[in-house]
């Protein structure tokens, strides 16, 4: 681990010293995911607000500190000897409801309750997003979605804090969004686009018509999707199947890796049942990667993203680097 106490340097500092934010070293980051997985921060920051979030970063960023922002803690597997630099926990989460359908939120904000104080003003276009863990800053970074619904639909523009230019707003076109994708989630090098903002255009519905919708989207949830501690979908659905079908039709549900195991409701989804590891997660990975790819043909992505100091090569008992299998994409 780096020495934490070389953290903050005099950017970081003055911009903590002027929102009041205490810095915490060496933090156990598990409590913060929905795996309830992950190594030690060498530092970490709270932030509520979005002028102290671009603060914050551009004060690291001036620093020469790496920047990692977590926000829900979904579709992160963060590695067990931890992260590097700043960990900045993103809990801004201001609303503010405009004119003609159009709702700006901060990137902290929780999905499900955007999607629900939205329906009930009868704005629809994210009740998709009821039963998706997370924020709308990670839900644009990996274009999240569901129900046939995404980001994509519904997004009108976003506000970034990149590292040259600073802050600058994006129309949705410029993102690149894709399926469980975007510009800003293929970033070439680091440091990587801050989501600060993003503002969606919904439509006029009647709100119990909504709120029934979103109803119906939270019991299929609960009957087709497993309880407990996972990171979420696992691997992207490859063209024209589904990434759960195809590991259960390799025989891989129930299959587990130490204290990591798949979950026998839905096959894309990997359960830590009080004791696994960011390591157990790689392996079983690896596992379902090989069978299903030798059995049919397909090599399944990641739709998670590794967040940490990983080992340069980790061997299973086959061989196999999982650094260069798992990374998909």
């Amino acid at each position: 681990m780096s020495d934490s106490r070389a953290i903050p340097g005099e950017a970081l500092a003055a911009a903590l010293q002027r929102w009041g934010l205490p810095l915490y070293r060496d933090v156990p980051l598990a409590r913060f995911t929905t795996s309830r997985i992950g190594g030690p921060a060498d530092a970490l920051v709270m932030v509520e607000d979005v002028q102290a979030l671009a603060d914050v970063v551009q004060g690291a960023w001036a620093d020469g500190v790496p920047v990692t922002l977590l926000g829900g803690g979904s579709n992160v597997l963060i590695a067990d000897r931890g992260v590097r630099g700043l960990v900045v926990l993103n809990r801004a989460r201001a609303l503010r409801f405009e004119s003609d359908g159009r709702v700006w939120a901060a990137s902290g904000v929780l999905l499900p309750t955007l999607a629900r104080l939205c329906a009930e003003r009868g704005w629809s276009g994210l009740e998709w997003a009821i039963g998706v863990p997370g924020t709308v800053g990670g839900a644009v970074v990996g274009n999240a979605g569901a129900h046939g619904g995404d980001i994509a639909s519904c997004l009108e523009s976003v506000e970034l804090l990149l590292p040259e230019e600073g802050i600058v707003t994006w129309g949705a076109g410029q993102l690149a969004l894709g399926y469980r994708t975007s510009r800003l989630k293929t970033w070439p090098a680091a440091p990587r686009p801050v989501v600060l903002a993003a503002r969606f255009l919904l439509r006029p519905e009647d709100p119990e018509v909504i709120l029934e919708r979103m109803a119906a989207f939270n019991a299929y949830r609960r009957r087709t999707q497993p309880g407990g501690a996972s990171i979420g979908s696992m691997f992207r659905n490859p063209p024209g199947d589904y990434a759960g079908r195809l590991i259960e039709a390799a025989g891989l549900k129930g299959a587990r890796r130490g204290g990591i195991v798949i979950s026998t409701l839905h096959a894309n989804f990997f359960i830590n049942e009080g004791n696994g590891t960011a390591a157990d997660v790689r392996a079983l990975m690896m596992e379902v990667q090989r069978c299903v790819q030798e059995r049919f043909g397909v090599l399944l992505e990641p739709e998670i993203e590794f967040v940490g100091e990983w080992e340069d090569e980790t061997a299973d008992s086959g061989g196999c680097a999982v650094r260069g299998e798992i990374r998909g994409a």
